[in-house]
């Protein structure tokens, strides 16, 4: 069974800094598109960021551009979505999901698989 664990999450202060994890297990995310996705209190889910299979496209949105990196190691089965500068607005439950096409665009109707997500919250 194809499942996705997020982990990495946890109170940071203003300007600090964390990084996601989303392992998988019972496949290899080697070939699957990767999305990062985010839902902040009484907000609809949004799109971070993605990557593509192999790591050599990714995709980010405005609100996080020049903050936030996405990265995979396919050995390691993990994508990481570091994080840094991070404001209040930034406070959400982040969500790892896999896709087997990769359309450029951070939209999650294209993906199948969903982690049950890590709580980042951002407060002095």
């Amino acid at each position: 069974q194809l499942q996705l664990v997020e982990s990495g999450g946890g109170l940071v202060q203003p300007g600090g800094s964390l990084t996601l994890s989303c392992a998988a297990s019972g496949f290899t995310l080697n070939g699957y598109a990767i999305g990062w996705f985010r839902q902040a209190p009484g907000k609809e889910r949004e799109g971070v960021s993605c990557i593509n299979g192999n790591g050599g496209r990714t995709n980010y949105a405005d609100s996080v551009k020049g903050r936030f990196t996405i990265s995979r190691d396919n050995a390691k089965n993990t994508v990481y979505l570091q994080m840094i500068s991070l404001t209040p607005e930034d406070t959400a439950v982040y969500y790892c999901a896999a896709s087997t096409v990769y359309s450029g665009r951070i939209d999650q109707r294209t993906y199948k698989w969903w982690g049950q997500g890590t709580q980042v919250t951002v407060s002095s």
